[in-house]
């Protein structure tokens, strides 16, 4: 993995730059990114792009016909250098990471929340509410949920983690316990 988010930094960084000073605004090339994330990461597409047989500009042609909407002219531009490269299908990978420097620009955090039952939107807007008080900045949350955390939730910030799982109190306990 650590080879792909290694080949997938320049462009990531370039689109962000390009992105960053076009008039459209980040918010429409983090959709048009998501979207050419979403479609590369399609098992029927990869094969499609990894035809032998097709050249580079007929994989940029098959790429972009396949994205919904009006493609802008730097798109069509990012998608052939993609393809010239034969870097097509590490889209998901230049999505991910132009995310995390959009977020990085806005000063926004991803809360990535792992909760025993589902929460309702409610439920997640107070929980950001005080994790944002907590860490001391601007979060958008990723909501998952895990059973087998019995109650309570995981909340991860970056390289740090909250965890208020009974899961997590039953282990401290059974720590304290052994020891």
């Amino acid at each position: 993995m650590a080879e792909l988010s290694t080949v997938a930094r320049p462009y990531a960084e370039a689109l962000f730059g390009a992105a960053r000073d076009d008039r459209a605004g980040l918010a429409a090339w983090s959709e048009l990114v998501a979207q050419m994330a979403q479609v590369a990461a399609h098992p029927e597409v990869g094969s499609a792009l990894s035809d032998p047989r097709l050249s580079s500009a007929q994989r940029a042609e098959l790429f972009a016909g396949l994205l919904r909407g009006e493609l802008p002219q730097a798109g069509r531009n990012f998608i052939v250098l993609l393809a010239e490269n034969d870097r097509l299908l590490l889209l998901p990978e230049i999505a991910r990471q132009f995310e995390a420097l959009r977020n990085r620009h806005e000063g926004v955090a991803v809360a990535e929340i792992t909760s025993a039952f589902e929460m309702d939107d409610t439920q997640v807007k107070e929980l950001l509410a005080g994790l944002e008080k907590k860490f001391g900045t601007k979060l958008t949350a990723q909501v998952k949920v895990d059973p087998s955390l019995i109650g309570g939730v995981r909340v991860a910030v970056g390289d740090q983690v909250l965890d208020t799982s009974v899961q997590a109190q039953l282990a401290r306990m059974r720590d304290t316990l052994a020891a």
